[in-house]
């Protein structure tokens, strides 16, 4: 096959003396037997997206590797002195548990440590809520995590974060960004200085665990703690290493461990996918549950910082919440807390995201303060923290099954989550309520509000070039009418522009830019269009919505709302 000349260029500096002889037999090994293989790992460099960068581990300008991460950690490393002159600076790095975590969470300690940095590394698989938490805990300039969060198992990845504990944003990220371009692979300092790294655990995981029971725990009775039954599932990830200490020690002992995943492991062999998300990766804790006779399952991702969440429906049968029915109600009763306890004064305020349920403003209105909306992805969640420092955050929380409680950990904290919906389920139960029962009556307070989401793989080259052209289509040859309602408006945040297609006035968007599209309908219904950030996709969320009196209505509403989205996405030709 034929390789584009700028290709063969990329592969000829990778031949050079630079880079190591393993390297240069796997790439001669893709030229003779893979060259398809060789054109995907060289067209182009690895891209921070809404999650860092992520990537399928190998050789190559488009792989995670030594030589892709190197790079990235030297031109950090370069920032960070140029950020923050005659410091000592400092970093912490954390790790899960993937393929070659552990070797390049090593790899990435000998660059900044080369580099005169002082490194504290995690001398085991952490959590990554906690690699934030301990950013700020031990005063560092920045941190890094080593993980592709549920990613198949050939996947790495990199997350950046900065002094405030959250991941890097707009304009620091394109700043270092273009010092890592302008570097040369053979600037890259890997020989450690081994006097600059220090291993941490214990100090730091008691000091986490304090800080998460400290956050995520509201007065529930020791009884109602007691009475509560757990199934928790790690899926073969680092939650193993705090969550059920945690349960502990917040005082829940009916905490059944899902025992055939509880063993960190990058194949994640008993699922398909190490997600949530998906129903089949809780299906062996959901028969625990059954055997169990569980009030609540909870199931974390490799790198846990998102969860699933089951409970038993009205009749009793354990269901799987989604995360905008997650985010609702763990959002509600942190509302109802704060109230109880006279801490709302108007200033607080909750945060979510232009793809997640619009439910969420209903519910921050009912107590009078603001729901503060960004793009996809917890960084722009933890930016809202740190740019209004004057304004208190209570919590928040997106669809994609990621929550944060508090601001000691400025991502997505599937150990605090824990904790938390534990602590709903335990006083739910208490009054003769449940999860599932106080999720329907929020939908006769604000509204039934239904979600959906459709994720469309498409792999390779061909694949990012047909999810632009899906891009450019809905952009240049808007809908104007989807199954009997007028598209009202298209907000587009890639041109920074919200267009009414009934007056057809053009109005500024003030939240940073990104290639993402929503329609909204005459109807309320709320469709949204954006390629993943950090996976060959592009992902699709729909939002629907009704009134009901009672949930008693809830079957007939539900059947209701699924029938319009099967509609929409029908005529979308999306099926």
């Amino acid at each position: 096959m034929h390789i584009e000349q700028a290709i063969l260029d990329q592969v000829n500096i990778w031949l050079t003396p630079t880079f190591d002889n393993d390297t240069h037999e796997a790439i001669r090994e893709m030229m003779t037997t893979a060259p398809k293989e060789l054109e995907d790992s060289f067209y182009k460099n690895l891209e921070f997206g809404t999650g860092g960068m992520r990537g399928i581990m190998g050789v190559g300008t488009n792989r995670i590797n030594k030589y892709t991460l190197g790079k990235n950690t030297q031109g950090l490393s370069d920032y960070l002195k140029k950020s923050f002159p005659g410091e000592q600076l400092k970093v912490a790095i954390a790790y899960d548990c993937r393929h070659n975590s552990d070797t390049l969470a090593k790899v990435v300690a000998d660059v900044f440590s080369a580099n005169g940095i002082k490194v504290y590394l995690f001398s085991d698989l952490r959590p990554t809520p906690e690699l934030s938490f301990a950013v700020k805990y031990l005063g560092c300039h920045s941190g890094i995590v080593l993980t592709a969060s549920h990613n198949p198992p050939e996947y790495n990845g990199y997350k950046v974060y900065w002094q405030d504990g959250g991941q890097l944003v707009p304009p620091q990220d394109n700043e270092i960004i273009q010092i890592i371009e302008a570097l040369d692979y053979s600037e890259i300092k890997f020989e450690a200085n081994d006097d600059l790294i220090e291993y941490i655990d214990t100090e730091i995981d008691e000091a986490f665990i304090n800080s998460t029971i400290e956050n995520a725990t509201f007065n529930t009775s020791a009884s109602a703690k007691e009475n509560l039954k757990i199934v928790f599932t790690s899926l073969h990830g680092t939650s193993i290493k705090l969550v059920p200490a945690v349960l502990a020690k917040a005082g829940y002992p009916n905490v059944e461990i899902v025992k055939e995943q509880a063993e960190p492991d990058g194949n994640f062999p008993t699922v398909k996918s190490p997600n949530p998300e998906e129903p089949e990766a809780l299906a062996i804790a959901m028969e625990l549950a059954k055997q169990t006779n569980a009030d609540i399952v909870v199931g974390t991702d490799p790198d846990s910082d998102r969860l699933g969440v089951a409970v038993r429906d009205t009749n009793g049968k354990m269901t799987l919440l989604n995360g905008n029915q997650t985010m609702v109600v763990m959002t509600q009763f942190l509302l109802q807390q704060w109230k109880k306890q006279g801490k709302l004064t108007g200033t607080e305020f909750v945060g979510s995201t232009i793809v997640s349920t619009p439910m969420i403003l209903e519910l921050a209105s009912a107590y009078d303060i603001e729901c503060k909306v960004g793009l996809t992805g917890f960084k722009w969640i933890a930016k809202m923290i740190k740019d209004f420092p004057d304004q208190k955050f209570i919590g928040g929380g997106e669809e994609s099954f990621g929550y944060m409680v508090g601001d000691s950990v400025r991502d997505k904290d599937a150990v605090a989550s824990t904790l938390l919906i534990c602590e709903i389920a335990a006083q739910a139960k208490e009054k003769g309520s449940s999860v599932y029962q106080e999720l329907l009556q929020l939908y006769v307070d604000f509204g039934f509000y239904k979600e959906n989401l459709i994720s469309i793989t498409k792999k390779g080259i061909e694949g990012a070039n047909e999810i632009k052209k899906m891009m450019v289509d809905l952009r240049e040859n808007p809908v104007r009418e989807i199954n009997g309602e007028r598209v009202v408006c298209i907000e587009d945040y890639q041109n920074s522009t919200v267009r009414n297609l009934f007056t057809d006035e053009i109005e500024p968007i003030t939240i940073p830019k990104s290639d993402v599209l929503i329609y909204y309908l005459e109807d309320g219904s709320k469709i949204c269009a954006r390629p993943s950030g950090t996976e060959p996709k592009i992902k699709f969320y729909f939002s629907v919505n009704c009134a009901i009196e009672t949930v008693t209505d809830v079957p007939e509403a539900e059947a209701y709302l699924d029938t319009k989205i099967k509609n929409i996405i029908a005529e979308m030709q999306l099926n």
